[in-house]
């Protein structure tokens, strides 16, 4: 039976117009790479240090050039830096602005009053949502396969720091200026337990981040303390509980290994040298070469 007048060449011009939207999304050009990106977070630095192209970067944070708060402070000199304010990234005429939720809210309006692109990320608390923002950094900047080496580099350094399978853990806590430390749900935790450690700041009552009293320490002390080192020149009041008298006292109980602060907050690529400075510290404390 024949259709209806009309109905067929309607069929027809429907199939046509889908045909014609499908050919549309193939051939689509993707969308242009970012030429000129600006980051407002230190740890989103320090991915897009290791995923961008040099001249795609056309600021980081004033953190990147400090050697306490990044691991970037010997690579990225040369790279312009910004306080993270709204006129500063304005006058980079940036086609590109990564943020997480810590950025300053007011730059973060003034930029979206002005119209300039902007891309807001989580701060991930476990090690899959880092390598998945890392994924997400990179494409979201043109270099999808840069992010994939990457996470791969990553993953590399995670199974080279595992312990061997059944060996014994140690507490340890982490443990920074001003006795602030790390506990449970942190990337910290998880990479302590990736890397054969039991996170002892429960004991002491401590939740996800917080401070942690120099006679807790003493009272009850973990198998390892793994801490930084006070700034350089004349030690702050913060810096002071770690060159306490009292810990260089515990020696016999509890082993000190080196922890910069550096790599306390970031994963992304900051999780290369924390797998192995957290494994260089096991070793040391069980006396392995």
């Amino acid at each position: 039976m024949s259709a209806p007048a009309g109905q067929g060449q309607g069929r027809l011009t429907r199939r046509t117009a889908v045909g014609g939207l499908a050919l549309g999304l193939a051939g689509a050009a993707p969308a242009p790479r970012p030429q000129r990106v600006v980051s407002l977070n230190p740890c989103l630095d320090v991915i897009l240090f290791h995923v961008a192209d040099r001249s795609q970067i056309a600021a980081l944070t004033h953190y990147a050039r400090d050697p306490e708060a990044s691991t970037l402070a010997q690579l990225a000199r040369d790279i312009p830096i910004t306080y993270e304010t709204a006129e500063e990234v304005v006058a980079l005429r940036p086609d590109l602005v990564l943020m997480s939720q810590h950025s300053a809210p007011a730059t973060r309006q003034v930029l979206a009053r002005l119209g300039v692109p902007t891309a807001l990320f989580d701060v991930p608390h476990t090690v899959l949502d880092s390598l998945a923002q890392v994924r997400q950094v990179a494409r979201r900047i043109g270099q999808p396969a840069r992010g994939e080496a990457l996470v791969a580099r990553i993953e590399a350094a995670l199974a080279a720091a595992a312990p061997p399978a059944g060996a014994p853990r140690l507490s340890a806590i982490v443990y920074q200026a001003n006795g602030f430390a790390a506990g449970a749900g942190t990337l910290t935790d998880e990479m302590l337990r990736r890397t054969g450690f039991e996170n002892a700041a429960a004991r002491y009552g401590l939740g996800r981040w917080g401070n942690i009293g120099l006679e807790q320490i003493i009272a009850e002390p973990p198998q390892v303390l793994l801490a930084g080192a006070p700034a350089p020149g004349a030690p702050t009041w913060a810096d002071r509980v770690l060159s306490h008298p009292a810990l260089a006292r515990m020696s016999g109980v509890m082993r000190r290994e080196a922890f910069p602060q550096r790599l306390l907050y970031c994963g992304g690529p900051v999780l290369i040298e924390t797998a192995a400075a957290l494994a260089a510290a096991r070793r040391n404390a069980l006396g392995v070469a």
